[in-house]
């Protein structure tokens, strides 16, 4: 099962006990995939546009919950009437004294991401998505979720208005607002395991950078160095470089911290660069007088 569907298998399971709250999520199931048809015997009937089995037994359980319908019985036209007058006829955004308190917001939200959202794989990237089919209810969705301090946002794809959340620190937010804790302890793990590889690979890249660095400069100096020997001679230096370029040639691979300390008396970083600057300076200017 795809992570998308273990968070939907999660949300499914949690149906909130507060009358209110099952009708706000109710609503929004309603209001993103459930439609009203009739039978061929012209009875009234309810259903939802989806292929998530989780999402369609939820819905019936709230329905019933709630109206006290069973799904196997046709409804009449007064049950039609008192579910969209409670439920929205889900043509509109759902009426904000459906969603006024916090927990119903949080449950709408779950209704909404069972219905039409989905969860990429983490282990690839981050993204989170409503596809609505009408601006005005990506953009109740959108403020929904900014109340809870979470950034959304909305690009039309196609004929689709599309809500969508990128950062892992938000989508985690999000799954702890819908009330999936498992699949958000899931993710957390795996940003952890993520963040942790990329920390490595970062530090790994620098160290190299860094090792690639000092080895190139070591080279260039050695072959200052051993240019002076032979076109020069060391016995011409004044002893604080002669000793410097002779510590080099003796500890190729050495940084130059530690060739500071095989020096008497030692010389700190600054010096030994300072003197191996001046070594490379004789051996351009020794080239250069040699054209």
């Amino acid at each position: 099962m795809s992570f998308s569907g273990e968070v939907k298998e999660e949300l499914a399971k949690n149906i909130s006990p507060a009358r209110h709250c099952q009708l706000a999520e109710f609503a929004a199931i309603m209001n993103f995939c459930g439609q009203f048809g009739r039978d061929k015997d012209g009875r009234y009937t309810i259903g939802f546009q989806t292929e998530n089995e989780a999402l369609v037994k939820k819905g019936f359980t709230l329905l019933k919950k709630l109206f006290n319908i069973e799904p196997e019985i046709g409804l009449t036209q007064q049950e039609v009437q008192d579910i969209v007058r409670k439920a929205g006829d889900a043509q509109e955004p759902v009426s904000r004294l459906t969603v006024k308190n916090n927990c119903c917001k949080r449950a709408f939200l779950r209704g909404a991401f069972l219905s039409i959202g989905s969860i990429s794989d983490p282990q690839k990237g981050y993204h989170l998505e409503f596809v609505c089919t009408t601006e005005k209810k990506a953009e109740q969705l959108q403020d929904m979720i900014r109340e809870f301090d979470i950034e959304a946002k909305i690009i039309l794809r196609k004929k689709y208005y599309v809500v969508y959340l990128k950062e892992g620190s938000a989508i985690v937010d999000l799954l702890n607002v819908c009330g999936a804790p498992v699949s958000l302890m899931n993710l957390e793990n795996l940003r952890i395991l993520k963040e942790m590889r990329n920390s490595v690979n970062r530090r790994v890249n620098c160290e190299t950078a860094n090792i690639s660095k000092t080895v190139s400069a070591s080279a260039r100096q050695i072959r200052d160095i051993e240019y002076i020997r032979e076109h020069y001679g060391f016995s011409k230096l004044p002893d604080s470089l002669r000793r410097m370029a002779e510590v080099r040639l003796d500890n190729p691979d050495a940084p130059l911290k530690e060739l500071g300390e095989y020096l008497v008396p030692p010389v700190g970083k600054s010096g030994v660069n300072h003197r191996l600057r001046k070594l490379s300076e004789l051996a351009d200017k020794l080239r250069e007088s040699a054209i």
